[in-house]
C-alpha cells in the first residue's frame, strides 16, 4: 500500500509503497476512505509523543470500510464503514469494566503506539469494543472527524465541562477540536467566547455559534477580556490548543467555581506545564483533563448529528491527497489554516 512515512523526528516525511497490514486476532483492517488532519499528528511528529517507533505512519481520525476482519471478531464484516476513537481500547482491564474505555490502561492509538491512517489501509485493534458505524448517508471527511476531533469536543463540553444552558464558555483555540467544541457549546445552549489569532478560524467560530470572537493578539491579557466579557468570567473554559499561554489563559478566564477542561496536548521541554494553582485554590476551580471518547458512548452525539442539531459536516473544509499530506502535516507547526483539512488516500 501507500503510505506517509517518517524516518526522523521533524523532518520531511514522504509518500511510500509499505507492506499491507494484516489484522489480529482480535481486530481488523479498515481501507481509508479519509483521515483528518490534526495537530496530535504534527505532535507525533516533532516527537513530542514517547511511544513513537521510527520508521513511523501518523494518523489516527479516520472513517473507513472494513476490508479484513481477525478470527475473533464478531460483530463486524468485510465492506461495513466504520469510525473509531483514536483510543482503541482493550475492553477487559478495570477502567474499561468501569465504562472508562477513553482511559483504557492497555490502550492503543493508531498513528502513535502503531502504523495509523495517513495510508491505503490501517490495522485496528480489538474491533468488537472500538468500532462505530458510520451512520447512512454520511460523507467520509465528516465520518473522519468523529475518530478524535468532533467525539474529543463532545465530551470535553458535555461530558466532562458539563456545559449548561444559559452558562458563559471560553475555547482557547479555534482549530478542529475548539470549533467542534463552539459549535456544540452553543448547540447546547451556552454563550460562547471563542479566541484565536486568525481571522479565518474567528469568523468560522462566529458562523458556528460564538457569542463573542477575541483576537487574543490584540489584547495584552486574552483571560481579563474574557472575563469583562462574560461579566465576572466563564462558567467552563478549554484550551482546545495546548500550549502554555492558552492553558493559563483558559484558567484565568474562569468565574469563582469555574471549570476548565484541558483538550490540547502540552509538550514543553521539562515534560510539564505551568498552571496557575493560585487562583484555582482561592477561586475553588475544577482542573479537568479530556481524552477522546468511548466507543460506547458515541450514540447520543450521533442523534443529534442525525437530527441536525449538530453540524460536523461544516468543519471540512478542504481535501487533499495522500501526496501533499506530508507538506500539510509540516505546515501544522504553523499558523494552520481556517476549518479542517482531510486527506483522502484513494483520490
Amino acid at each position: 500500500m501507500r503510505a506517509v512515512v517518517f524516518e526522523e523526528f521533524g523532518r520531511p516525511a514522504e509518500v511510500r509503497e509499505v507492506p499491507d497490514p494484516a489484522p489480529a486476532e482480535h481486530g481488523v483492517v479498515v481501507r481509508v476512505e479519509a483521515t483528518g488532519l490534526c495537530r496530535s499528528d504534527w505532535h507525533g511528529w516533532m516527537g513530542h509523543d514517547t511511544d513513537i517507533v521510527l520508521p513511523h505512519v501518523p494518523g489516527h481520525e479516520l472513517a473507513g470500510v472494513v476490508e479484513a476482519v481477525g478470527t475473533r471478531v464478531t460483530g463486524w464484516r468485510p465492506g461495513d464503514r466504520v469510525t473509531v476513537p483514536f483510543v482503541c481500547a482493550c475492553g477487559t482491564c478495570p477502567a474499561c469494566a468501569a465504562g472508562d474505555q477513553q482511559v483504557c490502561e492497555r490502550q492503543t492509538q493508531p498513528g502513535f503506539s502503531h502504523w495509523g491512517s495517513f495510508a491505503e489501509y490501517v490495522a485496528l485493534d480489538h474491533a468488537d469494543v472500538n468500532l462505530v458505524a458510520i451512520p447512512d448517508g454520511m460523507a467520509p471527511g465528516t465520518a473522519a472527524g468523529l475518530g478524535c476531533r468532533f467525539a474529543t469536543a463532545f465530551r470535553a463540553v458535555v461530558q466532562q465541562g458539563r456545559a449548561a444552558a444559559g452558562q458563559w464558555v471560553a475555547v482557547h483555540g479555534c482549530g478542529g477540536v475548539g470549533l467542534s467544541a463552539v459549535m456544540i457549546a452553543a448547540a447546547a445552549g451556552a454563550r460562547v467566547v471563542a479566541v484565536d489569532i486568525a481571522p479565518g478560524a474567528l469568523e468560522l467560530a462566529w458562523q458556528f455559534g460564538a457569542a463573542h470572537c477575541l483576537d487574543a493578539s490584540t489584547v495584552p491579557d486574552p483571560a481579563a477580556a474574557v472575563r469583562e466579557l462574560t461579566g465576572g468570567g466563564a462558567h467552563l473554559s478549554l484550551d482546545a490548543l495546548g500550549s502554555p499561554a492558552t492553558c493559563a489563559a483558559s484558567v484565568g478566564s474562569l468565574r469563582r467555581r469555574g471549570r476548565h477542561v484541558q483538550v490540547g496536548l502540552l509538550p514543553s521541554a521539562e515534560g510539564t506545564t505551568p498552571v496557575p494553582m493560585a487562583r484555582a485554590i482561592a477561586l475553588e476551580l475544577e482542573l479537568l483533563g479530556s481524552h477522546g471518547m468511548a466507543a460506547h458512548t458515541y450514540p447520543g452525539m450521533l442523534e443529534l448529528i442525525r437530527s441536525g442539531v449538530l453540524r460536523p459536516d461544516l468543519l471540512v473544509t478542504s481535501a487533499v491527497p495522500l501526496d501533499a499530506a506530508p507538506a500539510a502535516l509540516a505546515r501544522m507547526g504553523e499558523a494552520p489554516g481556517a476549518g479542517v483539512t482531510v486527506i483522502e488516500p484513494w483520490s
